[in-house]
């Protein structure tokens, strides 16, 4: 199994590198007569796309998504839907400067281990550039959930700390901005209208598959699934979700997931997004011989990636879900 693949019976494959000619995602196993067009594709990029505010990296993508097959007359084929967004802003000159360097916090160290080589321009297939072919895959997903009645948002729910209050979030971020800096956060997203009875327990749970796509973010360094570690500080009968008439939950501590399976209860997932390593404040690393040496990391990079991962979160939540949809379906045959 490709790691950059990802799914069952919807697959998702992501391809390209952050200063290559472009990235895209190919999405395989939709039914055919989704209404797809670009426009909505375009709508989920448009809020991971950089450039549009003072807390995010100044690159200036375009980041146009052109479907390229598997649609036909604004509807799915059944065939694969592959998506390009070319890569117009990349600028590699001020890796050229540390390309011999590791940068902390960054996969160059362990991709040289693995690989034996990198592509030292941004990342190359490590870079958070990648994520853009998931929201467009997301924003396919998304519109297979839309017609089963399941809608997906996200939020920034803390900056540095910081919760309910956008000013000081946002003046965390310029702060850490203009002292050479980064900051991190927490993203939370909420899919409601999930029908109960969908994962496959017992090594195929819905909440591990959310947390091992949500994981796959290279900025997420933790996942939790409704009140999460909250759980480890209460008792049982503070923890558990009351059921009342109906088989409705009095409570969503659980997140919507109970032994792996949806409730039908809202779906909640946060997950902590660590500072951008890319920072222009000295740092101790070593190169490629293993000599020490300090390291400042120029170029455009954000202060804060937590707004930016919203959709991407987002996306990786609608696969997920849009997948798991899939399968239940399938055991109803």
């Amino acid at each position: 199994m490709s790691s950059n693949s990802f799914g069952a019976l919807l697959r998702v494959t992501t391809f390209g590198e952050s200063h290559g000619p472009a990235i895209g995602a190919v999405v395989d196993g939709l039914p055919s007569g989704l209404e797809i067009d670009e426009g909505m594709i375009q709508r989920d990029l448009d809020r991971r796309r950089p450039g549009k505010s003072p807390v995010s990296s100044p690159r200036d993508e375009p980041d146009r998504a052109r479907i390229l097959s598997g649609v036909f007359e604004g509807r799915t084929t059944g065939a694969p839907l592959a998506i390009l967004i070319e890569n117009r802003d990349a600028d590699s000159s001020a890796y050229e400067k540390i390309k011999e360097l590791y940068r902390p916090g960054h996969a160059d160290f362990t991709w040289d281990k693995k690989f034996g080589l990198r592509d030292w321009r941004g990342g190359g297939r490590s870079s958070g550039r990648e994520t853009a072919a998931r929201v467009a895959a997301g924003a396919v997903a998304r519109r297979l959930l839309e017609r089963a009645g399941v809608e997906v948002n996200g939020e920034v729910a803390a900056v540095a700390g910081i919760e309910s209050d956008a000013e000081r979030m946002e003046q965390a971020i310029l702060d850490a901005r203009e002292a050479g800096d980064s900051v991190g956060g927490v993203v939370e997203v909420r899919a409601a209208g999930v029908p109960a009875g969908l994962g496959e327990p017992v090594f195929d749970k819905l909440d591990a598959r959310l947390a091992a796509a949500l994981m796959s973010i290279g900025a997420v360094k933790g996942v939790e699934v409704g009140d999460g570690f909250a759980l480890s500080r209460a008792r049982g009968s503070e923890s558990n979700d009351a059921i009342g008439e109906g088989g409705r939950f009095l409570t969503n501590r659980a997140g919507g997931v109970l032994g792996g399976i949806s409730s039908g209860e809202e779906i909640r997932v946060r997950v902590a997004v660590k500072p951008t390593p890319s920072i222009a404040a000295e740092q101790d690393t070593v190169d490629r011989d293993g000599q020490p040496r300090k390291i400042s990391v120029k170029g455009r990079h954000d202060p804060c990636i937590a707004p930016r991962l919203v959709p991407v979160a987002e996306a990786m939540v609608c696969l997920v879900l849009a997948d798991a949809m899939l399968q239940h379906r399938a055991r109803q045959f």
